[in-house]
């Protein structure tokens, strides 16, 4: 329970599509932990819905203007935006498959998810360890099959802690304007290693940043293909 509510500084990933989002957006953070994602967004004038089953969590968020926090434990009981569609939908270190398919029914018409999760082989790290919390080889690419993946992620980085990732960012619909990157620095996101697989797909071009690539860039690249998205 401490680690859920220990951090605080917003994934670099979230942050670096965060500038999709336009103000006045509606915004859904699953398993909002700390707030640092619902805080994120508040403040670029957002209007967040924060969703945890961690009542603390909601007591770290009273009073924040834009945020509306519920208390709900959404792998046993009813999801709590039945007929609800979102601009945003923002999900770290959290799965519960059941809840994919829900989420991408919850994306509004314009809506972009922005997914980050740890992976099979985070075992070797430390916790989590059990398979039914670590996504398998491109199973977000599966389930988000459809929608226009606009960057794709699945390796090792060093920092907070050395963990195996894999995470999206996908749109329901996208144009050219949308579907724009930001430009990425020289060292990647949460010191992803040059040794991690990395799929950045660019309105149909897609380029991997790999030196050498190990036994995980051949599975990345099978995941990709087989979703029709590397030609």
């Amino acid at each position: 329970m401490a680690d859920h509510l220990a951090l605080e500084t917003p994934s670099a990933w979230v942050q670096r599509f965060a500038h999709l989002v336009a103000a006045g957006a509606r915004v859904l953070d699953v398993a909002s932990g700390s707030g640092r994602h619902a805080r994120l967004f508040a403040d670029r004038g957002c209007l967040v819905d924060a969703v945890d089953r961690d009542a603390a969590c909601g007591e770290k968020l009273a009073g924040i203007v834009g945020v509306r926090f519920t208390c709900a434990d959404i792998e046993s009981g009813a999801w709590p935006y039945a007929g609800h569609s979102f601009d945003a939908i923002v999900v770290t270190n959290y799965l519960h498959r059941p809840l994919l398919p829900v989420l991408r029914d919850a994306l509004s018409s314009n809506g972009v998810l922005i997914y980050e999760t740890f992976a099979a082989g985070n075992e070797r790290y430390g916790k989590p360890s059990n398979p039914a919390f670590l996504l398998k080889p491109g199973e977000l690419l599966a389930a988000f099959a459809g929608l226009h993946v606009l960057a794709f992620e699945d390796g090792v980085i060093s920092a907070p802690r050395p963990a195996c990732i894999q995470r999206i960012c996908v749109l329901r619909s996208a144009d050219e304007r949308r579907a724009r990157l930001e430009p990425i620095s020289e060292s990647a996101p949460e010191g992803c290693e040059q040794k991690a697989a990395s799929a950045v797909l660019r309105l149909g071009r897609s380029s991997a940043t790999v030196q050498r690539p190990p036994p995980s860039i051949h599975r990345l690249l099978f995941a990709t293909r087989s979703a029709g998205i590397l030609r």
